[in-house]
């Protein structure tokens, strides 16, 4: 039997599970949605949301890893006492490796694009060109870089690898966040686009569209439904308060979602000052890949040797984000190797990670017809589906007992606690709900 790994500390689980969390959804998926549906109302509604919908869902995966210290097949089978909880769990492995798939595609164009800040500032122009051209080539060699760096770090382990790089990671993106927003922040413009950020149009805040954004906005950029925080939970000490660890993981994710829309809907308003175009024939901010491949770049052309320098720090933090999620997304297939088939880790990393990239290879090949459609069967369809397992099996099948004593283990008093008094029967009957509603809406 493989010996299983823990992390070290509590700021090493805070840090490694918001990584997780805090990926390309946070960066460019909520400034993008806070661009198309109404500013400070959207930022307003989803903040309620990500406390409403994703902290409970995110405690229900924290409680069932830590209570079964299993991989996600094991766990949701020891939960569901049976072999629907096994087949949810292989769903999970099934649909967090195709994300993964597609994922390492969009890193490897975030680590092309940091590559092509420095070669432009060395002068190399032929190749910055390259770097920045859509390409079978490019795709390929950027994308197998990507996963090489995602490997290096899962195959050192729980402590050695996801833990050591979470905490040095984490603060990196932090601090480049925190100087690209003062340095934007000096910049014409800049305070039109914190207006349309932080003042909410309270007319659009009951909009159905804005509130299904919203609601899935929160539950994706908490990668919840996977299992990446199931397995992190297995991770964590008996002996640790697991409400208290989750609302600091919810906390840190939110926190850097709203920094980025911060930093991104200034910057957007700063662009259309030095003359770029940054809405579309409807009148809507541009979004998602034209705003970061198009509209940020062609700011940072027009700002200068200094914009070479802030797309360098602006892309690198994009692909920081990018490797602290695929980081826990690798985990999730690899745990289930090693623990079921009993293969060495470095052995599972390796055979994992290559299934994947061929898989990305496939995506590269037929990139129009694959791309899109892997995104939304995943993000759209078998993630909130997944989500609401989770609900059904923590608030439905899972013994309430079995919950309230792995919650005892620490925190004595969890029988008196707040978290208790509401979290079972909303987790029951609320959070199903609202999935569905959203489930339905989003079809």
């Amino acid at each position: 039997m493989t010996t299983r790994g823990e992390f070290s500390s509590r700021i090493g689980f805070i840090l490694a599970a918001s990584g997780s969390a805090v990926g390309l959804g946070n960066i460019w998926g909520f400034p993008t949605q806070v661009a198309s549906n109404g500013g400070g109302a959207f930022v307003l509604m989803y903040l309620i949301l990500a406390f409403v919908l994703a902290y409970p869902v995110l405690m229900a995966e924290l409680l069932i890893g830590r209570a079964t210290k299993s991989n996600v097949v094991d766990a949701l089978g020891q939960v569901s006492r049976g072999m629907s909880g096994r087949f949810v769990g292989a769903w999970g492995i099934a649909t967090v490796s195709l994300i993964l798939a597609f994922y390492g595609i969009v890193g490897g164009w975030m680590l092309a694009h940091t590559f092509e800040a420095l070669v432009s500032l060395a002068g190399f122009d032929g190749l910055a060109n390259w770097l920045i051209t859509f390409s079978l080539s490019r795709n390929l060699l950027f994308c197998a870089v990507f996963m090489l760096l995602t490997v290096g770090i899962v195959s050192g382990g729980v402590v050695n690898g996801i833990e050591r790089w979470s905490v040095r990671l984490m603060p990196t993106l932090f601090i480049i966040m925190l100087v690209l927003f003062g340095y934007v922040m000096t910049q014409d413009g800049a305070i039109d686009g914190l207006k349309v950020y932080l003042l909410p149009d309270f007319t659009q805040i009951l909009n159905p569209d804005l509130l299904i954004s919203a609601m899935g906005q929160a539950f994706f950029s908490m990668s919840l439904g996977v299992g990446t925080m199931l397995i992190y939970g297995s991770y964590v000490s008996h002996s640790e308060n697991l409400p208290r660890l989750g609302v600091a993981v919810s906390l840190v994710d939110i926190g850097v979602a709203v920094l980025a829309g911060l930093l991104i809907i200034p910057a957007m308003y700063v662009a259309l000052n030095n003359g770029v175009q940054i809405f579309g024939d409807n009148g809507q901010l541009l979004s998602e890949d034209t705003l970061i491949f198009t509209v940020l770049p062609s700011l940072f052309t027009t700002m200068g040797f200094v914009g070479g320098i802030v797309a360098f720090a602006f892309f690198l933090l994009m692909s920081i984000a990018a490797l602290t999620s695929s980081i826990s997304m690798l985990e999730v297939p690899v745990s289930y190797v090693v623990e079921k088939r009993n293969v060495a880790r470095q052995k599972a990393v390796w055979l994992i990670a290559a299934v994947i990239f061929a898989l990305s290879c496939l995506i590269i090949f037929n990139f129009d017809t694959l791309f899109g459609f892997i995104i939304a069967l995943t993000t759209r369809y078998s993630q909130p589906l997944l989500g609401l397992m989770l609900c059904l099996f923590a608030g439905w099948i899972w013994r309430r007992n079995d919950i309230l004593q792995e919650l005892k283990k620490g925190d004595a008093q969890a029988e008196n606690s707040f978290f208790w008094r509401i979290w079972p029967w909303y987790v029951k009957f609320v959070c199903p709900l609202v999935i569905v509603v959203m489930f339905y809406r989003s079809l």
